[in-house]
């Protein structure tokens, strides 16, 4: 192969331009305030208390798991694991976890790294998903119009009623539950995810103060007005296949994505931040994850792995992941 061209694999640019590569998105007039009056509104309405009871199963040797359910989106329930190293002595530094596309949190024995490392890992259930690939019980309330099949044009005609804005809330008030746990050291918090997970971390991370880290594997939900138009996998390809039949509403859309486009609150988050990018992967194009990357505001480091796709550095991207957190909360 001539050493001018690029493997046929790779799904985007080459990794010298991934280090340039601006987004093209921009920012609305009222961003802050949408996201400020969004959570002050959900936190006055969520005064329930945060309920947590040893989860139903097997009991095992080295971590406890307790089912957790707080006040999210509009003071509405929802649902997580909480999961601690036994016999550890509290308070401990806690990742905060949120699940990729699909995905719910998953059985009470899933995920068992974090806790078994030291860490309390809160992992939070995704409202209206969890019947993908692992199991959910949160559900979405949110009324909305048309939509393609999935969750990425459910309510897009407007940043009010758009599903992430729900799921956004959720997860920074997942934060703040955690901090109201005699188990957890408020000082310490980190917020993990891949993929969806990752975007949503990410997210939180510009929202929320009280964060301390971040870590963002091949995080979805970054650079819209690239991702749209230049990957045909799912879940981007919902937005495509939503505006085909909805011609005219494509400038409505993507008014409503620039709202909760990663690369956004990149620019407004300032706590040391983990990311991973994968160069063969379709679903997250290596250029929206560089375009989030460049443009946040904090310290940073990128893992690229030039021979995976979505899947990242899988493991290793944990293992990773874990010397970063131990070195930072």
């Amino acid at each position: 192969m001539p050493p001018d061209l690029e493997p046929t694999l790779f799904t985007d640019l080459p990794e010298a331009e991934l280090r340039d590569h601006r987004s093209t998105q921009t920012v609305p007039a009222d961003f802050d305030d949408f996201w400020s009056t969004t959570l002050a509104e959900s936190r006055a309405a969520g005064t329930a208390a945060v309920t947590v009871t040893p989860a139903p199963g097997p009991r095992l040797s080295t971590v406890r798991v307790f089912d957790v359910t707080f006040p999210g989106y509009g003071g509405e329930p929802v649902r997580a694991w909480l999961r601690l190293p036994h016999g550890a002595e509290g308070p401990l530094p806690a990742v905060v976890q949120y699940v990729g596309y699909g995905g719910g949190r998953g059985h009470a024995l899933d995920s068992l790294l974090w806790a078994s490392a030291g860490f309390a890992h809160f992992h939070m259930d995704t409202r209206g998903q969890g019947s993908g690939w692992s199991r959910g019980d949160t559900p979405d309330s949110g009324t909305t119009g048309p939509q393609a099949p999935g969750m990425m044009t459910r309510g897009i005609d407007d940043p009010r009623t758009y599903y992430y804005r729900r799921l956004f809330t959720d997860a920074v008030r997942a934060v703040d539950a955690v901090r109201t746990l005699p188990s957890v050291d408020p000082g310490r918090i980190a917020v993990l995810g891949a993929s969806q997970g990752g975007g949503t971390a990410l997210a939180v991370a510009a929202l929320t103060p009280e964060v301390h880290a971040l870590v963002a594997h091949v995080p979805f939900l970054c650079d819209f007005p690239r991702a749209t138009v230049i990957t045909d996998a799912d879940p981007y390809r919902e937005i495509g296949r939503y505006l085909a039949v909805h011609r005219g509403n494509a400038e409505r859309a993507m008014r409503t994505l620039s709202y909760f486009d990663g690369v956004n609150f990149a620019a407004r988050a300032r706590v040391p931040a983990r990311f991973s990018a994968a160069l063969m992967d379709e679903i997250t194009p290596p250029s929206t994850v560089f375009a989030a990357y460049n443009a946040y505001a904090g310290p940073k480091e990128m893992a690229v792995w030039p021979w995976n796709g979505h899947e990242g550095g899988a493991i290793d991207d944990d293992a990773e992941a874990l010397g970063f957190l131990r070195a930072r909360i």
